[in-house]
């Protein structure tokens, strides 16, 4: 893996890397003319930008080659590439993706964005055709630890964003659903577009964003595709709204205790929940006292996102604990299916050899009158001898084959012992 993220890198430099989407299939393609033998899938987000990649022929495809294709493919420098994107191999590569995948890396822990991206990542590569063999188990075996950490773990549930708090936890204290109800957002700015998704994500269908500058209003609507409307209908939308959304910052409430005393007649008893995300607060703490309404202001929710935040961090060991697990079966599993079938075809042969030479010397130890017993004590004893002579060299293949590989012993017994490929 050669990669950067928000972690390590710059944003400029982030931007300089990252790939558009409809230029990703261009950049597999290129990766393949440069390494015909080789597996690449591209993870591009606002985040991170990070290369998988896997070659038959690890020689082919080291450190400074890759860098050097992404330097050319970005019209970067070499070595800036090599200074400030990260290089990981072996299972630092296959750890570092099964942390990423279960958003542990992320910058907001926990996350969900970020699995359905490796997928669409994955299956992009998949479809263009730069992914095989070891892209498929590690991007498989990736889900497979991503899951986990979300069923065995909190971590996914505790969530550490106001806007995800206050839609994902007090949102459904008042109401079973979102679908029929109707939504207003006040603000048109960075936290009204968070909270934009994750109402959407909550299956809000009647959302009408207003902002004092409509054209804003009018962009952040056509992005999520919901209604909006000019500053000077609040009053009249709040008198049918269920959920009304303060993200603005205006420095005097937005609305009032008395022009809400005015409205809450006209709205014949229906329950409002108000989230209050702005600083300073969007609406009068004096509206919480009439009947039907449950005000949430900031302070509530940034003290459950600090709860949250906590309990998070009590559940990192435990996730750390199941991605090291998954890791460590991802190169079992790849490395029993690599010296499986050695193992096998070394086992085959030389038992074959025991029995032809068993067949001549059983031949004639019963011409000389050898009593079967004997003769069987022999069997045994020719078995014996070929599970002690091949034990050290299959143990030490098994050792080598838990550290990747490193010493070689699989390519040394396949020629040894001319056993051909696999």
């Amino acid at each position: 893996m050669i990669g950067c993220s928000h972690h390590d890198a710059s944003v400029e430099f982030r931007e300089k890397v990252s790939v558009p989407a409809d230029q990703i299939d261009a950049f597999l393609g290129a990766f393949r003319n440069r390494f015909p033998r080789g597996e690449l899938v591209l993870l591009s987000t606002c985040n991170r930008v990070e290369l998988y990649a896997a070659s038959p022929d690890p020689s082919t495809l080291d450190r400074r080659a890759f860098a050097d294709f992404v330097a050319n493919q970005q019209r970067l420098n070499s070595d800036d590439v090599l200074h400030q994107m990260i290089h990981r191999s072996g299972p630092e590569a296959v750890e570092h993706l099964f942390t990423v995948a279960a958003s542990l890396d992320s910058m907001v822990l926990g996350e969900a964005q970020i699995l359905s991206q490796v997928k669409q990542a994955y299956q992009q590569a998949n479809v263009f055709g730069s992914t095989g063999p070891l892209t498929h188990a590690v991007f498989q075996a990736a889900n497979r630890a991503a899951k986990r950490v979300q069923q065995e773990t909190t971590i996914h549930r505790r969530r550490v964003s106001v806007p995800s708090v206050a839609v994902g936890e007090v949102v459904p204290e008042v109401f079973d659903s979102l679908a029929d109800k109707r939504v207003v957002l006040c603000g048109a700015g960075e936290m009204a577009g968070e909270t934009l998704r994750y109402l959407k994500d909550a299956g809000a269908r009647d959302i009408c964003v207003l902002n004092r500058s409509r054209p804003r209003a009018i962009e952040l609507a056509d992005q999520f595709q919901c209604e909006s409307d000019d500053w000077e209908q609040l009053n009249q939308r709040l008198v049918g709204a269920d959920l009304l959304i303060g993200t603005t910052s205006a420095a005097e409430p937005i609305v009032s205790a008395a022009t809400f005393a005015q409205i809450h007649p006209r709205r014949r008893g229906k329950v409002l929940l108000i989230l209050d995300l702005a600083v300073p607060r969007d609406f009068d703490p004096g509206i919480d006292d009439y009947s039907g309404v449950y005000l949430y202001q900031i302070d509530d929710l940034e003290a459950a996102c600090t709860r949250n935040r906590r309990e998070r961090e009590k559940e990192w060991p435990k996730a750390k604990k199941i991605i090291a697990e998954e890791t460590e079966r991802f190169f079992h599993d790849l490395n029993h299916r690599a010296t499986g079938p050695v193992i096998r075809r070394l086992r085959n042969q030389a038992l074959e050899i025991k029995d032809d030479e068993l067949v001549r010397l059983n031949n004639k130890l019963r011409e000389m009158g050898i009593e079967e017993a004997a003769i069987k004590e022999i069997d045994k004893s020719f078995d014996r001898v070929v599970n002690k002579l091949l034990h050290p060299p299959l143990a030490s293949l098994r050792d080598d084959a838990a550290e990747g590989h490193s010493r070689g012993l699989l390519e040394a017994l396949r020629h040894l012992f001319n056993l051909g490929d696999d």
